[in-house]
């Protein structure tokens, strides 16, 4: 099987839906050897920030000189960017051959009258022999959604489990409380396998204690309070922890405190005897991690900043950072949200930031219709046009006369084909 023709089967699946359950992953991993009993696995589960503390956590380890396998969803250009080993995505050959292998398993748990698996669970399996085939030191996994009940929760017994902020999301999925969630997210917690945790909210946080207790695992949480902010701009954020200065190119202060995160699993691994990091790479891996798409500066002049605030979450993140860097600045905005988001909370908190707004539609069945986000903008006074197609509501952000910046946010799966239109720009 070709790249192409990869593709078309993977996308070909959506149409199974996203069914939460352990019952078909593990007949397909099965059938392909389990390749993922032999891998090191970190699993990563939460509402926000997963992404960037995976990046954390393997740019980290890179710099260390070990090979880390990075399974991250969803992509922003290309699809390839789900399965990494360091820096370098799966090459399409590979994609395409691995593919081929894992269909031939699908058809033969079809012809035994079982159900089709979902895509998630093709890519999975299709990033687990990849891993295994390369032979990487680890693998950084994000969970998919959830936790208990994803696809990736296959993993009998990581080296480290993670959990990031955890808030409300998917609740038709994962129940409508906060200590229901957190219990979805901390089923990832294995019998005696330590966790590490961002500071939670009172709920969560007695939800992922329950669980660590109940299964033995020693608990720890990132001491984010003990960090201080000392510089922040632009290009990055340097801050003191524990008597260290340390640097990383992201903006913002929850980006801080993932790192943070990132930096105790690894310390926890170094103390355990998972790994080997010095001081100075540490200090490089914080310095070079880079994750698109999330407060991201794609042109100083005009200053046009992307980002995926796409949850209730997210626009929290997003506000705390207008509020740092661009404070007084006349701003514009393109937006388009996903319908099943909290549209009308996130409209609500960042609208007010902007002077003028254009409202488009990420390219996914769940859009919110540009027509309900717009009315809800107008409602600010703000003076709103309408752009369907989001390359045409890009230029319409660009051409705003009298704005000191341009902020491009909502879906990821928005923001990818908006990071794709103005690198072609060449800004």
């Amino acid at each position: 099987m070709d790249y192409a023709s990869a593709l078309d089967y993977i996308h070909g699946t959506y149409k199974f839906g996203s069914k939460l359950g352990l019952e078909n992953i593990t007949r397909l991993l099965d059938k392909l050897g389990n390749p993922q009993d032999d891998l090191k696995v970190i699993h990563v589960a939460g509402t926000n920030g997963k992404g960037s503390t995976v990046s954390f956590i393997s740019k980290i380890l890179e710099s260390a000189g070990y090979r880390v396998g990075i399974f991250t969803s969803p992509f922003l250009e290309k699809f390839t960017e789900r399965i990494r080993i360091n820096d370098q995505e799966i090459p399409d050959g590979d994609l395409g051959r691995i593919t081929g292998i894992v269909k031939e398993k699908v058809d033969e748990m079809l012809s035994e009258g079982c159900a089709h698996p979902t895509e998630f669970e093709i890519v999975t399996a299709i990033a687990f022999v990849y891993y295994k085939e390369a032979q990487v030191d680890y693998v950084a996994l994000e969970v998919g959604l959830g936790g208990r009940m994803d696809s990736t929760n296959v993993v009998k017994k990581p080296i480290m489990t993670v959990i990031t902020p955890v808030d409300l999301d998917h609740t038709e999925f994962l129940g409508d409380t906060l200590y229901a969630v957190a219990g979805e997210k901390a089923g990832i917690i294995k019998n005696d396998v330590p966790c590490v945790i961002h500071p939670q909210q009172a709920e969560a946080m007695k939800r992922i204690g329950e669980v660590a207790t109940e299964r033995n695992a020693l608990l720890t949480v990132a001491d984010i309070e003990s960090r201080e902010i000392l510089e922040t701009s632009l290009e990055g954020t340097s801050f003191a922890y524990h008597g260290e200065t340390y640097k990383i190119g992201l903006c913002g202060a929850h980006q801080v405190n993932n790192a943070i995160v990132a930096m105790t699993v690894v310390e926890q691994l170094v103390d355990n005897k998972q790994c080997t990091v010095t001081h100075p790479q540490l200090l490089k891996g914080l310095a070079t991690t880079k994750w698109g798409g999330r407060f991201e500066v794609m042109s100083h002049n005009p200053l046009v900043i992307i980002d995926g605030a796409h949850n209730l979450h997210g626009a929290i993140g997003l506000d705390k950072a207008l509020e740092v860097y661009l404070q007084g600045k006349k701003l514009g905005a393109v937006i388009g949200i996903l319908g099943d988001k909290s549209y009308k909370e996130i409209v609500d908190l960042l609208a007010p930031r902007f002077s003028s707004v254009v409202v488009t539609e990420p390219d996914n069945p769940r859009a919110l219709a540009m027509e309900t986000l717009g009315a809800l903008v107008e409602g600010y006074g703000i003076d709103v046009q309408y752009e369907r197609n989001i390359q045409k509501a890009v230029d319409a952000g660009l051409a705003m006369q009298e704005v000191e910046g341009l902020i491009i946010f909502g879906s990821l799966y928005m923001i990818g084909a908006v990071r794709t239109y103005l690198n072609t720009k060449k800004m």
